[in-house]
């Protein structure tokens, strides 16, 4: 009695789901196309040209499924309230439209996780376009010549393109998520977003199952078994509000997990910090090494030298010139090792110095830096001042890279007869030059065009960019 009891509120649950879903079909197409259009605009939106992880590259593909996707289901609303409005043509154009979508998407749902896999796998990507082509041939090509339009057609291409396309494109997307984010992410030693990537990757694979074996009815094995409409009359819930589950959680997990590249991109200008501030050390210890040491050496020299030219004694004399000798071993000494932190720190070739700077990979990947060196290698100042030089530009470049904002940035040096000059200027938010008060970096340019004996100008307005204006002589005066 009481097992008959159960199993008629069962069965009077799945009818009540069945109903609501029923009535509510429109709105579970709307929230399904709505949440594979955010994934798709979320990751459009994210900026991706500041990272070098190879898997930013791969996600305009997924970000073009996503929005592909969900118009698709979209005009599975649309397209029915049409019929009554337009004839028998218009309509078969309709249907063909949203069959076409629905294999494009597909396809860039395949390409991008045969572009995840691409390093291990190369021939992948050629895969979807086989499989398209394929397709077209054998379901598009005759209808189109036969003119044989019809729901039932549409219906059989629409199962082989989710047999063909979606089913094997999202699990292998499933699968290149996990790979990639075991190869690019963990290292990174950041958890959270590998567990992200991870639970993306279990997402899809669900998908996978949901949008690729979930079929709509055919007259053929297994769309005559596993399909929507046995679905819904095993539980009463229809296949898309499952894929819309999957599509949340993979919409979250994926957004969460873009977060990667604003750490990447930290930890790029935390390194150009410590690079930076690495050199300023070390000029900073040669100058100490010049300014203080060694004149201290050389006068306690002198002071030996004199007492030499006074004394009388043999013995004295033989070793006040050891001591003379110690000290002139201790000031080359001490210039060798000058010399070496100044080779260390800064090429002798201005240009090639530039060069290096303008082409520096951590730079290039977050904008586009164009340089303009009217300078030929012969043009070579001296390796203090070439690294005052290379000190403003690699200052503001990092400036432009942190802050502004930029797409783009253009540095352009050139010598005139005996002055050097040197423009850098982006396209950037720019930010209020009249202001009272610097930043360091900003203090620091000063200081350098101070030290070269020059002028240093800074040109800015909020939303208009920034340019900064270095004029001073070639050579020390």
């Amino acid at each position: 009695m009481s097992n008959g009891g159960t199993l008629r509120y069962t069965l009077s649950m799945n009818e009540i789901l069945q109903e609501f879903f029923g009535r509510n079909t429109v709105l579970v197409y709307f929230v399904y196309g709505l949440v594979f259009f955010l994934l798709g605009f979320a990751i459009a939106l994210q900026s991706r040209q500041h990272t070098r992880l190879e898997i930013a590259r791969s996600l305009k593909w997924l970000a073009a499924f996503g929005i592909i996707h969900g118009i698709h289901e979209w005009e599975v609303i649309i397209v029915p309230f049409q019929a009554m409005y337009v004839n028998d043509a218009t309509m078969t154009l309709f249907l063909t439209l949203q069959l076409v979508l629905l294999v494009v998407s597909y396809f860039c749902l395949f390409r991008f996780g045969a572009d995840l896999l691409k390093d291990r796998w190369p021939w992948l990507i050629y895969i979807p376009y086989l499989i398209v082509t394929f397709w077209v041939v054998r379901f598009f090509v005759p209808s189109l010549l036969n003119d044989s339009w019809s729901i039932s057609w549409q219906r059989a291409a629409s199962i082989w393109a989710r047999y063909l396309l979606g089913f094997p494109g999202a699990m292998l997307a499933a699968y290149g998520l996990h790979y990639q984010a075991k190869r690019q992410i963990k290292p990174l030693n950041l958890p959270h977003i590998y567990r992200m990537f991870q639970i993306a990757g279990i997402a899809l694979g669900a998908y996978a199952i949901l949008t690729g074996l979930v079929v709509p009815p055919g007259d053929f094995f297994p769309a005559n078994i596993i399909n929507s409409a046995n679905l819904v009359t095993l539980i009463g819930i229809p296949a898309p509000v499952f894929r819309s589950l999957a599509g949340l959680v993979i919409t979250f997990s994926v957004i969460r997990g873009l977060e990667v590249f604003d750490v990447e991109v930290d930890r790029q200008f935390e390194q150009m910090e410590i690079e930076r501030n690495l050199v300023a050390q070390r000029e900073r210890i040669g100058q100490e090494l010049h300014d203080g040491a060694i004149q201290q050496v050389y006068t306690a020299g002198l002071i030996i030298e004199s007492v030499r030219n006074k004394a009388n004694d043999p013995v004295l004399d033989q070793r006040l010139d050891s001591a003379m000798s110690a000290m002139n071993e201790a000031i080359a000494g001490l210039r060798s090792y000058m010399d070496n932190l100044r080779a260390g720190e800064t090429p002798v070739s201005l240009v090639d110095g530039l060069r290096e700077q303008t082409e520096d990979a951590r730079l290039t990947v977050l904008m586009q830096v164009k340089a303009d060196l009217i300078l030929t290698e012969k043009d070579t100042m001296s390796p203090v001042r070439t690294g005052r030089v290379l000190a403003i530009v690699s200052e503001a470049l990092a400036n432009v890279a942190r802050h502004a904002q930029a797409q783009q940035v253009s540095v352009k040096a050139q010598r005139q007869q005996n002055d050097f000059l040197l423009t850098i200027e982006d396209n950037g938010r720019g930010f209020n030059s009249g202001a009272n008060g610097h930043g360091y970096g900003l203090r620091d340019m000063q200081d350098h065009a101070r030290l070269l004996g020059g002028e240093l100008a800074i040109e800015s307005e909020p939303g208009h960019g920034t340019r900064i204006l270095l004029m001073a002589p070639w050579e020390e005066g």
